[in-house]
């Protein structure tokens, strides 16, 4: 599929991370599981972050996609703040 064009899945993703996030800098989902839904990686970069441990940032966003969660089966997040 072509870089364009986000899965239904990572769109909504995408939304919901920018509605929770909305200083967020940049926002990057992939569907890492073939297309089907199950594995995503998120990448977000957000001024929220600031002066947090990692595990905090991560959990943010656990709690951000509490409800998107529910039907995956893994996710992998990186978290960064904006470089100066």
């Amino acid at each position: 599929r072509s870089f364009t064009s986000q899965t239904d899945g990572e769109a909504r993703v995408t939304r919901v991370l920018r509605e929770k996030f909305p200083r967020a800098s940049a926002i990057r989902v992939v569907d890492i599981s073939g297309g089907c839904g199950a594995m995503y990686e998120i990448h977000i970069e957000s001024e929220d972050f600031k002066d947090k441990r990692t595990v905090q940032q991560h959990q943010m966003v656990n709690q951000a996609l509490s409800e998107e969660i529910k039907s995956m089966h893994g996710l992998r997040i990186f978290t960064s703040t904006p470089k100066p």
